[in-house]
């Protein structure tokens, strides 16, 4: 049977790339002779990129109402793509479409569910690159998700790999992170990278933190995503556990006739056992409220204004 390839790009302002990129995209996939689609997400663009992407043929081209982010569109994108494999990218140019038959390669040889770019050789400023190895760090250390580059787009994945994530935050970066934790094999291949031509970078400080934060959440559910109650409700009974210490303490000291107006026992008491009951309620609470989230997950976080298909010339 003859595979078949989506490539998913976002861009917002990114008018000096698209076209070139486009280019290459469509040279690598005649050349490999796949079925394939190539679909760019306008995220909002207040450049020229709108007027650009509606000058490529074949292309698929999904415009945002307003600039949701690069997960987002990478959402949106995957969840209209229609062929056996999906290649994610970005869409400015530093990605090299010419590494993608290589990584469907390894795909191929090792079974590889997801093969994820390394861009070991980066072309990008300094600060950039010293923000992209702590957050490296950090993730290997909390999530160990078997990966040298998460921030990579370049990466490979097979269809059925979509049915098991959502995508919400900045959490497009964690894709491979999350199909590890459902089980899935994560292989990765060093692609090359190439220095930007056009237009700015997107990437900042405020990025970088809602990345981390979501870098948190999966940690957390990593570890605790079926069962909430496992880490919030020990939390709360060790901290009863010392107002009920407390508490027999301050029943010590008073059989002995101790003035317990001087001491702190009887307030620690309350406060401990009073604290520790609120974080475990919470936990049964987040309990129920979890399993809504597993039963209710079809709202997405954006919303498109229309759907270009170069060549069916229609809008949906």
């Amino acid at each position: 049977m003859k595979k078949s390839i989506s490539v998913v790009i976002p861009a917002y302002n990114e008018e000096g790339n698209v076209a070139e990129l486009h280019r290459e995209i469509l040279d690598v996939c005649q050349r490999i002779a796949y079925e394939y689609e190539i679909i760019f997400i306008d995220d909002a663009s207040s450049d020229g990129t709108s007027s650009e992407l509606k000058k490529l043929s074949p292309v698929k081209i999904i415009q945002f109402r307003k600039n949701f982010g690069q997960t987002q569109a990478f959402d949106a994108g995957i969840k209209m793509a229609k062929h056996d494999l999906i290649v994610t990218m970005d869409g400015d140019g530093q990605n090299d479409p010419s590494d993608i038959p290589g990584m469907i390669k390894l795909m191929d040889e090792e079974g590889y569910d997801v093969v994820s770019g390394w861009r070991k050789n980066r072309k990008d400023n300094f600060s950039k690159r010293f923000m992209s190895r702590v957050a490296n760090l950090l993730r290997r250390l909390l999530i160990n998700d078997g990966i040298q580059d998460s921030g990579c787009s370049l990466k490979v994945y097979k269809r059925e790999c979509f049915k098991d994530v959502s995508l919400y935050g900045e959490m497009h970066r964690f894709i491979p992170a999350l199909l590890k934790i459902k089980g899935y094999k994560i292989g990765e291949k060093v692609v090359n990278h190439r220095p930007r031509l056009h237009g700015t970078s997107k990437y900042s400080w405020k990025r970088g933190l809602k990345g981390f934060i979501d870098m948190i959440s999966i940690w957390y559910w990593k570890k605790y995503a079926v069962r909430p109650l496992h880490i919030l409700g020990s939390l709360g009974m060790f901290i009863v556990g010392f107002g009920i210490i407390s508490a027999i303490i301050t029943i010590i000291e008073f059989l002995r006739g101790q003035d317990l107006s001087d001491t702190i026992w009887p307030l620690f008491t309350l406060f401990s056992i009073f604290i520790g009951m609120q974080i475990f309620i919470t936990g049964l609470i987040a309990d129920m409220m979890n399993k809504t989230y597993y039963e209710n997950r079809n709202e997405v976080p954006y919303s498109i204004l229309q759907v270009i298909d170069s060549e069916k010339e229609q809008v949906e």
